[in-house]
């Protein structure tokens, strides 16, 4: 049995660059006796048609300038990735097959099949060659010799017998995509796209656990990513939705490609070989995904109407333009969408039975479930007719409807329709990691947070998460019983589980929210963003991690178009970091941050007045739960440290956290030991504490542990430590226990903008984990 089939197609194989990234992949992902199933590399298919044309026209010039550019093109892939007598070996068989391509089309003899074969078996001979130079023991195989058709039918148990003979289970198996042979030996193809269909027979005859196709996209997507830049990637796709979609010329999928595998277990999956380490979509069978809703565009199409339509003919057609076809019936008539370039070989294959009804036209099929479609009609209707959009033609379907327009649908009209269609019937799953106070107190305001998002999107909390236990429910966990779910139900877990968990969730958006203090969990975040989770964090590790890892989770999380939040991490409820977003997109520079940004360090410093040891107050705020369970993790300064950098990285530094400066809130000799020698000597503290006051009181000041930053003619300067303020400054006048932050910068550059207000305890700061999540579904409207 064969493990895994791998499909790359033709850009996939495009430049020597693509070959090392498909072999990268294969050694990633691949062991002997899997096979990897190959079109031809980049635009060959369509220049040996062209090929065939010109041998058509007997067009001789046509021919010799055309076999020049096949000859430059594997020439240069071959030089680029091989060396020594492989170069050799496949340069002496590239110059004799373009030889006998010659010879063949001078003497009129040249045979349209095996002409196109020729893509196929340079890209396989090609990459087995390349992996073999890399160590990894790979041979090249011809389709010719596994798939026989009798008429054009597949010989199922020859196949299958052929197939376990000449695949060889020590080695990684290349073999051709798009063709086959008849019962003579002649070669034949399986249409055009037809590489996935032969990875799809190939992983039916070898009884495969998993078929891969990868391809230019990262999966099957609501609509083309590349027009819509909301469009939704969506992690399952049921086979008779994909099916469909092939029909109507979807590029990712083409048609035939499911059939092998309808009555098997083998996974098919869609992968990106621009991006390996993105989450794919799986095609899954019928009744274990929901029906999802995609738009798809035509563009320059015919519609045809035939009389007595004969079974069979539409898949002859296909075969014949090389080319998907769609058909359907309306008020008893049956009528074909053609590419308009292949309308005239249509014509004349259906002689006498078919009329042209319109040309040249373009639009749009919504593909969604049945209970959906006449409401999805309407509203087409209205938005082509509010973008002065001409209708030529409609046909709505059981699961599908098709509009006909004069003008093509521009990326700006289709995002209107992706907004209308698609974006209101979108479902997100909430995932909470952190069950503590916080935690629990985000849950309690869930339930009227969806309330009020529920136009939006239909949310689901799916899963909890808490120290080394997990309760996840795909379907959703009862907001108002979730703490008995929990006690019944909830499980160890790996991480391996909790990614597999998210990886399986069928939702079009999935929103992972951090409410714990890990620095381990906020390890994982690169690969939540691989399984294309949104992120929320009150955890500030994330943003305070090394800067070379920071801006790779950055730039995956731009490229994948996922969202990030953490206002929370830095000052509870107060929303400093929309407030720094908010003004530099307005245009202004920040060039001054300073404040107090931990509520235990307010208490502190606001209630000292020197009538009782510093060290009672570190006591007392201890005993009503203020402080870390040992303080001097709040005393050292690395959390307002950790604080000031995540602003820092707000308006735009690549700091590292080392780059702060940080002065403890108590003497070097206290950091160490055991809390017992801290209680020891906390003198030391009272002394240290004392004499800053001392000092202070002299100058008609108080002491504040602040954090500042400063942005001055490009110089930077970050610190985090004791000073001491004028009794009438901002800093001076805090509510015990308060966070303050005071900003300057070009439009606030004498009068400073000043937030403030309560920077701990659990309403205030779920609260702010209830902003983020209100903005992040604002923002995927």
């Amino acid at each position: 049995m064969v493990d895994v089939v791998h499909k790359f197609g033709g850009s996939s194989l495009s430049s020597p660059e693509r070959y090392q990234a498909v072999a990268n992949i294969v050694l990633a992902n691949s062991q002997s006796g899997d096979c990897i199933v190959v079109s031809a590399a980049g635009k060959t298919t369509d220049t040996l048609v062209k090929l065939w044309h010109s041998y058509q026209y007997e067009d001789n010039q046509a021919q010799s300038d055309i076999i020049l550019l096949l000859d430059n093109h594997q020439r240069s892939l071959i030089e680029s990735l091989l060396k020594g007598a492989q170069k050799q070996k496949l340069l002496s068989l590239l110059n004799q097959e373009l030889a006998t391509i010659s010879e063949l089309a001078h003497s009129n003899n040249l045979h349209e099949a095996t002409l196109l074969a020729h893509g196929e078996l340079w890209s396989a001979r090609l990459l087995a060659a390349y992996l073999d130079e890399l160590g990894i023991e790979a041979g090249a195989i011809d389709a010719r010799q596994l798939f026989t058709l009798n008429d054009g039918q597949l010989l199922h148990q020859k196949n299958q017998q052929q197939c376990s003979e000449l695949i060889n289970k020590h080695q990684i198996n290349v073999i051709t995509g798009f063709i086959a042979a008849d019962c003579q030996g002649n070669a034949v193809t399986l249409g055009r796209n037809g590489s996935d269909y032969s990875a799809t027979l190939l992983g039916y005859y070898c009884q495969a656990k998993q078929v891969s196709i990868w391809t230019d996209t990262q999966g099957v997507f609501s609509t083309d990513p590349r027009k819509v830049n909301k469009a939704i990637k969506y992690s399952k796709v049921c086979r008779g939705q994909a099916n469909l979609l092939a029909r109507l010329g979807n590029p990712v999928l083409h048609a035939k490609t499911l059939s092998p595998l309808k009555n098997t277990g083998t996974k098919l999956l869609v992968r990106s070989s621009y991006d390996c380490d993105a989450s794919s979509t799986e095609i899954v069978k019928e009744g274990f995904c929901k029906a999802k809703r995609f738009i798809t565009t035509l563009e320059n199409i015919d519609l045809l109407r035939v009389d007595k339509l004969k079974a069979g003919e539409v898949g002859e057609l296909s075969q014949l333009i090389q080319h998907s076809l769609h058909y359907f019936s309306k008020s008893g008539d049956t009528y074909l969408l053609v590419p308009a370039l292949a309308t005239h070989q249509v014509v004349n294959y259906l002689t006498g039975r078919v009329n042209i009804i319109e040309s040249n036209l373009n639009g749009c099929a919504v593909v969604a479930p049945e209970t959906d479609i006449k409401h999805l009609a309407e509203q087409v209707v209205t938005v082509l007719s509010e973008q002065s959009i001409v209708t030529r033609f409609s046909h709505q379907d059981q699961d599908y409807l098709l509009t006909l327009t004069d003008q093509k649908l521009t990326s700006d009209v289709l995002s209107i329709l992706h907004d209308k269609l698609i974006n209101k019937s979108q479902e997100l799953a909430l995932i909470i990691a952190g069950l503590g106070n916080v935690g629990e107190t985000f849950i309690e305001q869930l339930e009227q947070q969806l309330m009020r998002l529920s136009a939006q999107f239909n949310i689901k909390l799916v899963g909890l998460l808490r120290s080394e236990q997990m309760l996840f429910s795909p379907s959703g966990i009862n907001l108002t019983s979730w703490k008995t779910q929990w006690q019944n139900e909830a499980v160890n877990y790996q991480q391996h589980e909790l990614l597999a968990h998210l990886s399986e969730l069928d939702y079009e958006h999935k929103v992972v929210i951090d409410i714990t203090a890990s620095e381990g969990f906020s390890l994982l975040y690169p690969a939540f963003v691989d399984l294309d989770c949104h992120l929320i964090s009150a955890n500030k590790y994330a943003g305070t991690a090394d800067n070379s890892w920071y801006q790779a989770l950055r730039n995956n999380l731009t490229e994948r178009n996922l969202l990030w939040r953490y206002n929370t991490s830095v000052g509870a409820g107060l929303p400093i970091n929309f407030t720094l977003a908010d003004l530099q997109n307005s245009g202004d520079k920040i060039t001054h941050i300073e404040g107090v940004f931990s509520g235990t360090l307010s208490w502190l410093c606001s209630s000292y007045d020197g009538s009782q040891p510093f060290s009672e107050l570190v006591l007392e705020a201890q005993k009503m739960g203020f402080t870390e369970p040992d303080p001097r993790e709040d005393l050292s300064g690395r959390d307002m440290q950790r604080k000031l950098l995540i602003l820092a990285r707000e308006v735009g530094l690549t700091l590292e956290l080392d780059d702060i400066a940080l002065t403890p809130l108590m003497p070097e000799q206290l950091a160490g030991g055991d809390w017992q020698s801290f209680l020891d000597n906390k003198d030391l503290l009272d002394t240290f504490v004392a004499e800053k006051a001392a000092a202070a009181t002299a100058k008609n000041e108080v002491l504040r542990y602040t954090g500042a930053l400063s942005l001055i003619n490009g110089k930077v300067a970050a610190e985090v430590g004791l000073v001491s303020v004028l009794k009438s400054d901002a800093l001076a006048n805090l509510t015990p226990g308060d966070n303050i932050f005071v900003i300057n910068s070009q439009w606030y550059s004498d009068n400073a903008l000043v937030i403030q207000g309560p920077g701990a305890g659990k309403e205030v700061t779920a609260a702010g984990v209830h902003s983020d999540l209100y903005w992040l579904v604002q923002n995927l409207q």
